[in-house]
């Protein structure tokens, strides 16, 4: 794979890569270190994939979900419960498998392509989760699209479920562009406990930005009264 051109960027995208496959594992690892935008901080074999995760902290974990072992479901479950700020890319042998696609989201993957995708496909990929889109590979995407949206509305309602009353009271202030302070004032809290209720927020809904907060909130039916 050949490195794309360069392109304007702010941050450098901390990039994971968890594989088996030692010949597809360098190959992917030496494409996306020539990528201006891609800092490549750990790689490593699938059983090491939550233990790397966590002592690297990437943006974006490239997963192998064809390896041994602990299944892949269950892998991407443990990463997306103990990392939930990294976002991950699961790269499959088969990307036309519906079953596979849809364990794939139930498991909180974000990001779907093929192995034999070239390195444009896994760099729009890692860049699209990044952002807290979707990617869902060429392949996949003609066959899954109802499926795909299916699964998001499924999963976002469900974190939309878990939150408390107070965290839906303070969602709905930041679903109307109330800053921390501002929704200390309305709800009569101390700013600390503001800080944490927003922290919980975020990390229920599957967010990691103030304005990705807003977007799925008012997606949901909040702050539109």
């Amino acid at each position: 794979m050949a490195p794309r051109q360069p392109q304007a960027v702010g941050r450098l995208l901390r990039v994971a890569l968890v594989c088996r496959d030692l010949e597809l594992r360098a190959g992917v690892h030496a494409a996306l270190e020539g990528e201006h935008s891609i800092d490549m901080v750990a790689t490593g074999e699938c059983g090491q994939a939550l233990p790397l995760v966590r002592a690297s902290a990437p943006d974006v974990v490239l997963m192998d979900f064809d390896g041994p072992g602990v299944s892949a479901p269950e892998r991407c479950r443990l990463l997306a419960r103990y990392a939930p700020l990294t976002r991950i890319v699961a790269i499959a042998r088969h990307c036309d498998d519906e079953g596979l696609l849809r364990s794939a989201l139930r498991a909180g993957v974000r990001g779907y392509v093929s192995r034999s995708a070239g390195v444009a496909e896994l760099v729009s990929a890692i860049e699209a989760v990044a952002e807290g889109a979707m990617y869902v590979g060429r392949g996949a995407a003609r066959l899954m699209t109802g499926l795909v949206s299916a699964e998001l509305q499924s999963a976002e309602h469900d974190a939309l479920s878990a939150l408390t009353r107070r965290e839906r009271e303070i969602l709905e202030l930041v679903a109307r562009g109330y800053d921390n302070r501002q929704i200390a004032q309305v709800l009569t809290l101390a700013d600390k406990t503001v800080r944490n209720n927003v922290s919980s927020v975020f990390s229920k809904i599957g967010v990691t930005r103030r304005a990705q907060a807003v977007v799925r909130a008012r997606e949901a039916g909040f702050g539109l009264s």
